[in-house]
């Protein structure tokens, strides 16, 4: 055999023995090892310097080799000698160490590389566990003169596996012809270990005397060299660790491997020489010594064989003469080294390594090479190649226990994880720490984060990211097992105190004792509110819906204090189909249905033609923008286009274009309704099921009276007096005025106490001949403003409340009010002994209209928070108030979107993005009749 073929390789071709051989026994030796990052230092040299030939390269082998396996077993079988020797190459070595870490390319996470590096090991201990079924004779081979104390828990790991799939590698070699012996226990005999040592650098300098480098007597000379004595003191080390361990027992038959008792089994070979030339001259030397010793006659035929063997053989154990080495002893070399042991194998004598009382006997089998090819093949197709059908089944299973190998070897994965289960305990009391027996997924997020902080304080290695995943599921699964508090937040940014729970249906009562619960939301807030006229008080729950909010408690006063009163009703939705469904604004709606309304006369009471007169509010120049809806009808597209022109657009639409957008605003959808409250960013035609707005008469102009103010309940004291808002109806001249006086006589004629006759010569508002006199009408007008406790009071301005100390009412002018935005909420100016601030939140607003030629034209715009937040309305709107009546305009109590609800403010956030938009009244004359 020329050269060194893979194990697979060997097994499968046929290998044409020399006659003169085939019916001899075969020694097999295994080496095995580590090899360090330097030039010549790989483990199969060793076969170049035992063969005496130059079978490996010396730069090591090329790159078309199959160095992508993880462990790759290489044959050469040296005939004459009658050895096979079988080197192991894994990445224990540089060559290979290297290739796999090119394969780990970036993007490979930690706990990937150590999978990757685990199952390297694996496969090294299997191919391991194969060299030690099939091998006479091992060779472990390390790069240091200090032995590695991992190849202690190495065995052991080895040794437990082989107990393990002792029995599989029985039914692989069943039929094979060799002893039964080798059959049951699935090896020829029990391996004899050998170690092969590089020469450290630190004892070079003592290799050419006898000096003692520990500093002793210098001029008595050693009995043996320093290379010898290291020998010496690393077999005692071995012998001693794999006996505390028990890897080496008495009975050799019970080992994974044995050691001679009698016989060296470590070496350490030399390192290289300081002088290569006086070396290359040394080895010169030696080769013409062994050529002149030759004998000159030629033997042929089996002769020559046993001359050959017995010459290779020969050991040199000698003594040399005291003046080249001071007595001691000659060092061999490697092959006189290993070919003792060899020997014992040719001889067939085997190994005698039991110790003790009562030694037993091993059992030993010299195999043909054609015997241990066939159960070489065998355990090759169970344990490493796996290509045939047959001995499938039992390959799979050898894999499978494969898994009891990471006790032993995976030391780091076995640190992480005692240190992971440690820090897991920690981590659930650092989560369960100051908890509330029910908290929200934000609480739940903050004490997991919490956990993993001191989880990551103690937790090391590769199950790092498993058990905080493990953490993750087990914080998740105590949440959720009764803890978790309902996540529902109320209008007014409270959370529910309730745990997880389902909603009752319409018609179905609350259960406490179901998995989970039925209940209502409750924030267990509470606070006081009025009804639409403001005449009531009652407490109310916090709202979680707007129905509940804005519909639902105001209608509870109907029957007992505002169902009489007349008021405004505004559209709602009107449904045409049995099954209405909420309007989205991704999906297209259906047409819709028009509905005409019949017209009806300004200022008479409700009826069912003005619920629906003006359905989309046309007239408000921000309501709508255009192009926010695709699939309404054409009527409505046709109304969109004349919107975007704005009430007063100058596209120099006509009369016509008014009439045909008024046909428009008249219709709406009864199909699909609006979820949330009516908004600037809502589509056009689509209408609440319920308005959250009310406008209420409670009367005519003289239910107020401006000298007792509002005589409700919850008034701050001398808060609750309107506004004055004087407008002007007419203007005329001082000759117009004397015209039109009566002149009876009567008490009209005749100037009030107290009062000058106006264009009367040095009266004190005189200004000359010609004076205009304006006919004025008196309104009052009131912002008031409700906080969480039911305490009410008007305001006069944004950061004024209205204060009226003695008698006749307010003096303070309603213009600063009206042309300012006014703010939706203002600090309560009754304040509790808390810290916490109150706030007041804009509840009604009242409106006196006076007996007189004026319309009052009402036009709510609120916007509950900072852009970009919508500006909300009524349904209806440029709404002209009748004359002759005080009318309560309420504003709702939530403001909802179709994403959520507008929340109030908190305290630190500035209450000037809460406001009602200036513009809320508008007065003008009327025409004279």
């Amino acid at each position: 055999m020329a050269l060194p073929v893979s194990v697979g390789a060997l097994l499968e071709s046929e290998v044409i023995e020399d006659p003169l051989y085939k019916d001899e026994g075969l020694c097999v030796l295994g080496i095995f090892g580590k090899t360090a990052m330097l030039p010549g230092s790989p483990k199969e040299f060793l076969i170049n310097t035992l063969a005496d030939k130059h079978i490996y390269p010396l730069f090591g082998q090329d790159e078309t080799d199959n160095h992508n396996s993880g462990s790759l077993i290489q044959a050469y079988y040296s005939q004459e000698n009658r050895v096979l020797y079988l080197v192991l190459t894994s990445v224990c070595d540089n060559r290979q160490l290297l290739w796999a870490c090119e394969s780990l390319t970036t993007g490979v996470g930690h706990s990937e590389a150590h999978e990757f590096w685990k199952g390297a090991d694996k496969q090294h201990c299997l191919a391991l566990l194969y060299l030690f079924s099939l091998c006479h004779v091992l060779l472990l081979v390390h790069p240091t003169c200090c032995f590695d104390v991992t190849y202690d828990r190495l065995f052991r790991a080895l040794d437990a596996l082989r107990q393990k799939v002792l029995p599989l590698l029985r039914a692989a070699i069943k039929d094979s012809t060799i002893s039964k012996e080798w059959k049951v226990n699935c090896r020829p005999c029990p391996p004899r270990l050998l170690f092969v040592f590089q020469m450290n650098g630190a004892l070079r300098s003592y290799g050419g005397n006898g000096s003692d480098p520990s500093g002793g007597n210098a001029d008595k000379p050693k009995k043996h060299s320093p290379r010898r004595r290291l020998q010496h003191a690393l077999e005692d080390q071995i012998y001693r660790i794999f006996r505390k361990s028990r890897v080496l027992t008495n009975q050799s038959s019970n080992c994974l491997f044995t050691v001679p008792a009698n016989q060296a089994f470590v070496y350490v070979v030399p390192g290289p020489e300081e002088d290569p030339v006086a070396a290359v001259l040394g080895q010169l030397r030696s080769n013409c010594a062994l050529r002149e010793n030759d004998t000159s006659t030629s033997v042929s035929g089996p002769r020559r064989y046993q001359q050959m063997r017995h010459s290779a053989r020969q050991p040199s154990f000698n003594v040399e003469s005291s003046s080249f080495s001071g007595g001691q002893l000659v060092d061999c070399n490697l092959k006189e080294f290993l070919w003792q042991h060899v020997e014992l194998v040719l001889t067939k004598k085997g190994f005698d390594d039991s110790v003790g009382r009562n030694p037993q006997p091993s059992h030993f089998e010299l195999p043909t090479y054609s015997k241990w090819a066939q159960v070489a093949y065998r355990l090759h197709q169970v344990m490493i190649a796996n290509t045939e059908e047959e001995t499938a089944e039992l390959a799979v299973k050898v894999q499978s226990q494969l898994k009891f190998l990471e006790g032993f070897l995976d030391a780091d994965a076995k640190f992480s994880e005692n240190r992971c289960q440690k820090a897991l305990p920690l981590a659930h009391s650092a989560y369960q720490s100051n908890l509330p027996h029910n908290y929200t997924t934000t609480v739940h997020k903050n004490q997991l984060t919490q956990a993993l902080r001191v989880y990551s304080q103690h937790a090391r290695g590769v199950a790092f990211q498993r058990y905080a995943l493990q953490l993750h599921e087990d914080c998740y699964k105590f949440w959720s097992n009764g803890h978790q508090l309902c996540e529902e937040r109320s209008l007014t940014d409270q959370h529910c105190v309730h745990k997880f729970h389902l909603l009752p249906q319409p018609d179905e009562k609350p259960e406490m004792d179901r998995n989970p619960p039925i209940l209502n939301h409750n924030s267990r807030g509470r606070s006081t509110s009025s009804c639409n006229c403001g005449w009531k008080q009652a407490p109310r729950e916090d709202p979680f819906d707007i129905q509940a909010a804005n519909y639902d408690f105001y209608q509870m006063f109907e029957e007992k204090c505002c169902g009489k009163l007349e008021r405004i009703d505004f559209p709602v939705f009107q449904p045409s189909t049995p099954d209405p469904a909420p309007a989205c604004e991704e999906a297209p709606r259906p047409t819709e249905v028009a509905v005409p309304v019949p017209p009806s006369e300004p200022g008479s009471g409700p009826s069912e033609g003005e619920r629906l007169k003006e359905s989309i509010p046309a007239s408000h120049p921000v309501s709508h923008t255009p192009g926010e809806s695709t699939s309404l009808s054409l009527a409505l597209s046709l109304g969109q286009s004349t919107d975007s022109l704005g009430p007063y657009g100058d596209g120099g639409g006509g009369e016509g274009q008014e009439k045909r957008s008024s046909l428009v605003d008249r219709q709406a959808s009864t199909v699909e309704y609006l979820p949330c409250m009516l908004h600037s960013g809502c589509s056009k035609g689509l209408l609440p099921k319920f308005s959250s707005w009310s406008l209420v008469k409670l009367g005519p102009a003289k239910t107020y009276n401006p000298h007792t103010g509002l005589e409700q309940p919850g008034f701050l004291p001398g808060s609750s007096f309107l506004l004055p808002w004087d407008v002007v109806i007419r203007s005329r001249s001082e000759e117009e005025v004397g015209l039109t006086e009566p002149l009876d006589g009567g008490p009209s004629s005749w100037p009030a106490p107290n009062k000058t006759v106006a264009g009367k010569r040095g009266s004190a508002g005189g200004l000359g001949r010609g004076r205009r006199r304006d006919d004025v009408a008196r309104a009052f007008v009131g912002f008031e403003y409700e906080d969480s406790r039911g305490r009410r009071f008007l305001s006069s301005g944004p950061d004024k409340v209205v204060k009226v100390l003695g008698p006749g009412g307010a003096k303070e002018p309603a213009t600063r009010a009206l042309n300012t935005d006014m703010p939706l909420y203002i600090p309560s100016p009754a304040q509790g002994r808390g810290l916490k601030t109150h706030y007041a939140q804009l509840a009604r607003l009242y409106i006196v209209v006076p007996d007189a030629p004026l319309e009052i034209t009402l036009n709510p715009q609120v916007q509950p928070g900072p852009p970009p937040c919508p500006v909300f309305h009524p349904e209806r709107t440029e709404l002209v108030l009748p004359s002759d009546g005080l009318w309560v305009l309420r504003f709702p109590y939530s403001y909802v979107t179709d994403r959520g609800p507008c929340y109030p403010p908190k305290e630190n956030q500035p209450l000037a993005s809460y406001k009602v938009l200036r513009g809320i009244l508008r007065a003008s004359p009327l025409p004279p009749q």
